[in-house]
Order: structure tokens, then sequence, then C-alpha cells
């Protein structure tokens, strides 16, 4: 007869979960069934566990991690959930049970699936991940101006849904670089709140600048074009406070671009705080860059146009699941990402938010036939986000979109030299700092 005794330490944010129309006690009812279908019934940001027996559901949005440790004892297996690495690791300090951690043992619950776990003792029976979120691809509508204005009206359905959760005077804040993406997050939040009769004197435009950077200009002049100048704030940093050990330590990660991206987060969320202490909420354009493809691909030796445009959500997940190239501790694409904005965010206390990251904003870039649109050409896929979403921005709010050339969130508060000054350039330094974490 077994008599194992199995435990499960929940240790999940509760204050991170922000679901429309459901309770968490009802959503995670939803993960334990299993049921694919009403898992992807779930609108929201979530994060979350449930267990029937010795069989453990988990299951998250996009936009924010999700990992576990599973620990031996005599008694039993212990299964802890957390969205962190270093919560994961102090669980097992309190419980003696350290000596069996390293970072790399933990494991991340890939974005899209329901995982499964059976708690039965050693050996431990490896995860069955079931997906939850498969959109179709290559859809029939090749016309640029009808595919931007279901893009951006579902983005605007996703923002409604979020405003019309938070309280009636809440602040609304959206970090803004005047590109393609925060623009039209920005123009749909504005147009959203105005739509509803909310008081607009609740949204700000967030501008990290570091004195030497691009995004403040642009922003200004963005957002001067339109007559909403006034909504500006630019939040004002100094290269000095860019702290290498810091950014690793809360964004768990050793990849140069998340954690340079992550840097900036922290700055901004810092720099927020400080002049509004009381300041929660703030929308970002995360997931842009990844649903319209917009990425440089010459700088990835491992891809090529045919790849980024015949491989289902590359960008969002990465190689996927199952895949040799699929990290069990990290995850892949913006799946491993997002933490480098949710982890400064809740860092300073506050909830950040994604639309592009939703499902329904994904299914509908997922459904653009970038291989007919694009004909093999990286120019023409370049040029095709600015396209899609300037027409919807303007079906859906009645603003003209600037259009300014890409930048990534590091090399718009700052230059390439300031930034450099700061944070080296080797991956290999960043995991070791990482590593020695825990040494």
């Amino acid at each position: 007869m077994d008599q194992t005794i199995e435990r499960v330490v929940d240790l999940i944010d509760p204050e991170a979960n922000a679901l429309h129309g459901a309770s968490v006690e009802s959503a995670r009812e939803a993960v334990l069934s299993g049921d694919p279908a009403r898992v992807r019934a779930l609108r929201g940001s979530f994060a979350l566990a449930a267990r029937d027996g010795k069989t453990v559901r988990m299951a998250r949005s996009l936009d924010r991690p999700l990992r576990y440790f599973l620990a031996k004892r005599a008694e039993g297996p212990a299964l802890f959930v957390a969205s962190r690495i270093d919560v994961l690791y102090h669980a097992l300090q309190k419980e003696g049970l350290e000596e069996q951690f390293h970072p790399s043992y933990t494991r991340m619950v890939p974005a899209h699936h329901v995982t499964e776990l059976q708690l039965i003792g050693c050996p431990d029976p490896s995860p069955v991940h079931v997906r939850f979120f498969d959109p179709e691809r290559n859809g029939p509508l090749t016309d640029t101006a009808g595919i931007g204005r279901r893009y951006v009206g579902a983005l605007a359905d996703e923002v409604a849904a979020w405003v019309k959760g938070l309280p009636e005077r809440e602040p609304v804040g959206v970090s803004f670089s005047g590109g393609v993406d925060s623009g039209a997050v920005f123009l749909s939040t504005y147009h959203v709140m105005k739509s509803l009769g909310m008081n607009l004197s609740r949204l700000k435009a967030f501008t990290l600048t570091l004195g030497d950077g691009a995004d403040l200009g642009q922003a200004r002049e963005f957002l001067d074009r339109l007559g909403l100048g006034f909504f500006l704030e630019a939040v004002e940093s100094d290269p000095a406070k860019i702290d290498l050990d810091e950014t690793i330590r809360v964004v768990e990660d050793y990849k140069p671009l998340d954690v340079e991206s992550a840097a900036m987060a922290l700055a901004l969320f810092r720099g927020i705080r400080e002049r509004y202490p009381k300041w929660m909420h703030v929308a970002d354009g995360d997931g842009g860059d990844e649903n319209l493809k917009d990425y440089p691909v010459e700088e990835n030796p491992e891809l090529t146009i045919r790849s980024v445009v015949n491989n289902p959500m590359l960008y969002q997940e990465g190689w996927g699941v199952g895949k040799i190239k699929h990290s069990l501790t990290y995850s892949g694409g913006l799946s491993r990402a997002a933490a480098r904005s949710f982890a400064p965010a809740r860092h300073f206390g506050f909830l950040g938010f994604s639309p592009f990251s939703r499902p329904e904003v994904i299914a509908v870039a997922e459904a653009i036939p970038f291989d007919l649109l694009t004909k093999g050409s990286l120019e023409r896929l370049y040029a095709l986000k600015g396209e899609i979403v300037a027409a919807g921005v303007k079906a859906v709010t009645g603003f003209d979109l600037p259009v300014f050339p890409k930048r990534r969130f590091q090399h718009g508060a700052t230059t390439l030299e300031t930034l450099r000054s700061r944070l080296p350039e080797r991956e290999i330094e960043y995991r070791k700092r990482f590593l020695a974490l825990y040494q």
C-alpha cells in the first residue's frame, strides 16, 4: 500500500492575477479540469496551480512566468510552485531542502499549455503539456487595412476589458516610447477611455530618458502631432543608477537583450514609484514585435525569413515544447522574455498589462498570411507592421499613427555607448553573475 505523503506548496503571487469575468477560484477549477477549452476561455493575466490527489495541473498567460521545483522527501515528493526562482530557493531553505536546489533544476510552465504532473515519487514522470491555445494560421484576409482593423480592434477590446476592471479613479499609465507598439497601446487606451466617458486626466504616457536617448524626443513629436502632448511625462534617470547585479537578481535571466531591457524597466518603474507612491497600473507594448515578426532576422544566425514566417508563434514561444532548443528552465521566445517586464514591475509594486500578449490579439496576427504578403522579402516583412498597425489605429481610433524607425527599449532610452558603460555585451558575464546568486 502506498504510504507516501505528497505536498504542493503554492507560492504564486495572488495579487498578480488579473482575470476578466472569472474569479481566481473558478479559473483554478478550469485549470484543474485539464480541459483546454475551459482554460482557453479564461481572459486576462493569470498563473495558476491546482491539485487533485496526486495530480497537479498548472497554466499561465503569456505575459508572466510560472515556475516549479519538485523536491524529494522521505515521506513523499513536494512540489513548490512560484513565479520566481529565488522564491522557490528560499522556500526550500526553510524546509532544509536547499541542497537539492540548482537554478537549472527549476522548470518553467510553457505559455499556452496546461502542464500536468503526477506526484508519485522517485523516479518522477515527465510532465505532460497540453496546448490550450492553437490559433489558425494563414487566413484568407490579405488586405493590410482590413487586417489592421481586426488587429487593433482586438487590441482595443483587450484595453477596454482592462480599464473597465480598474477602480473608477485609479490612474492609468502607459510605458511610451513613441514607437508603433506603445503608440498603438496609448492611442487605443485614450480612445477607449474617452468612448467610455472616463476621466482622461487619469491617463499618462511615461517616457524613460537617461539623458541622451532618442525616445523622449520621438515621444514628444508623436504626441504633439496629434495634439496630445499634455499626456507626456518624462521619467528621468541617471545611467549611474543602472546596477547589473540588481537587474540580474530581479529578472533572473542572463540573456543580454532581456537583461538590458529589464534594466530600463527598472529605471522606469523606480522613477514612477518615486514620483507616485500609490500608482499601480501601467500598460506596455510588449508582444507587438513578436506578433508581427518585427525582429532583425540578420542578427540571429539560426533564423531565415522562411523559418520566421512558417513556424507558428515562433517569437512568442520559441521553437516550442518538445523541441531540442526549448529550454525546460526558461521556456522560449516571449514566453521566456516576459520576465523582463513582469519582474521589474512587480519589484516596485506595479501590475503591468501587455495587451499584445493576449490570445485574442495573437490569433489575429497568426491569421496573417505572412508568406504570401512578403514573398520572401525581409524588407517587406519589416515594413508590414507599420502598415498594418497604422491602418488599424486609423480605422479604430481615427488617429493617424506616426511611424518611426524601430528601436529597442534600451536603445531609445539611452545611447549604445552609455549602455555599454554600464552593461557588458557578452552573455558569459551575465551567466556568471546569475549563478553566483546561488553559490
